[in-house]
């Protein structure tokens, strides 16, 4: 991972994409009904898919690469509103013979569903391929997958030719790979690229008359949950050490951000191509089963091994809403 140039306060998003943010506190209010998230219709008839599919040939996949380290001006931080109460999706089993905790990063090999519903992301950025993670989490659709709000849209520009592969292994595809028939973002992060908000979905088509959780399964949620939890953060990073031929995962007691951010805080040597791999509480390493409560963003430049996520309250919610109802 190339360095960036030198600047004040440099935020390092995971997926490769550097943003540098000031603090532009607003009040902190009582909590409101969030705007919808912002969408961005994908590959819907037939012919769009197998097109998208066909792109990605496993040569492609292995050479598609993070985002592009970028060093823009101070600005984009704004205080998170009041959360509601908490709330969760799916709940699963408390975390029972922990085995990998604490862990600063590291390939996963303790099985379990997070195998099958975590996978890679793939996407056209600025006419060149590019990659970040995802997770299929419950829905009504059975098609929803959770990401960053940065591997959906990113510089003003929604990404192409986006597809999830649950499972990736060094180009191999064991469950398919599955086309978005539409992407999703915060409204706060598709409008300004709010760093607290990174959080986007995709919802995408069936493939072989099936649908994606029938076939991978899918993982449980969390909202409004608090900070300071034990957490499991994976991911596929792609950029040095890494080359984003396998699920790498990082544990530990998660905090809150105390610099510039809203954000949960994890101790994590994960790199570009890692950011949208799900952030886990409730985390059964016997299973690999746990619920969602953030994603892999960013990691300030000055801070090394260190991972921030985003907070799943209101904003998390009305965008997962969205996605399952789609």
């Amino acid at each position: 991972m190339r360095r960036p140039r030198p600047i004040a306060v440099g935020i390092l998003l995971a997926a490769g994409a550097l943003l540098t943010t000031g603090l532009q506190a607003t009040a902190a209010g009582a909590a409101t009904v969030p705007a919808p998230a912002a969408t961005h219709g994908a590959a819907t008839s037939a012919a769009a898919q197998k097109q998208v599919s066909g792109f990605w040939t496993a040569e492609r996949m292995r050479k598609a690469t993070p985002l592009d380290l970028t060093a823009v001006s101070p600005g984009a931080l704004r205080a998170r509103k009041a959360g509601g109460p908490p709330s969760t999706v799916a709940p699963t089993s408390p975390s029972a013979g922990v085995k990998s905790f604490p862990q600063a990063g590291g390939p996963w090999t303790g099985g379990g569903a997070v195998v099958k519903t975590s996978g890679r992301v793939f996407f056209t950025f600025q006419g060149r391929t590019a990659s970040c993670s995802g997770n299929a989490v419950t829905s009504q659709n059975a098609s929803t997958v959770i990401t960053a709000g940065h591997c959906v849209k990113y510089q003003g520009s929604w990404h192409t030719n986006w597809v999830f592969v649950p499972a990736y292994n060094n180009g191999q595809t064991p469950y398919g790979t599955w086309t978005a028939s539409k992407t999703l973002a915060t409204p706060q992060w598709a409008a300004g690229e709010d760093i607290n908000h990174d959080i986007g979905a995709a919802v995408v088509n069936p493939l072989n008359g099936q649908k994606l959780t029938q076939v991978v399964g899918a993982q449980g949620l969390q909202f409004n949950g608090g900070y300071n939890k034990a957490m499991y953060a994976f991911g596929f990073p792609a950029a040095a050490p890494y080359d984003g031929s396998k699920l790498i995962h990082c544990s530990g007691n998660s905090s809150k951000d105390f610099l510039f951010s809203q954000d949960h805080s994890l101790g994590c040597n994960m790199t570009g191509g890692s950011s949208g791999g799900p952030w886990f509480v409730s985390f059964n390493e016997s299973t690999g089963t746990g619920l969602q409560a953030s994603v892999n963003s960013f990691g300030y430049t000055f801070l090394p091994n260190r991972m921030f996520g985003p907070y799943f309250g209101n904003e998390a919610k009305a965008l997962y809403d969205q996605a399952q109802a789609s």
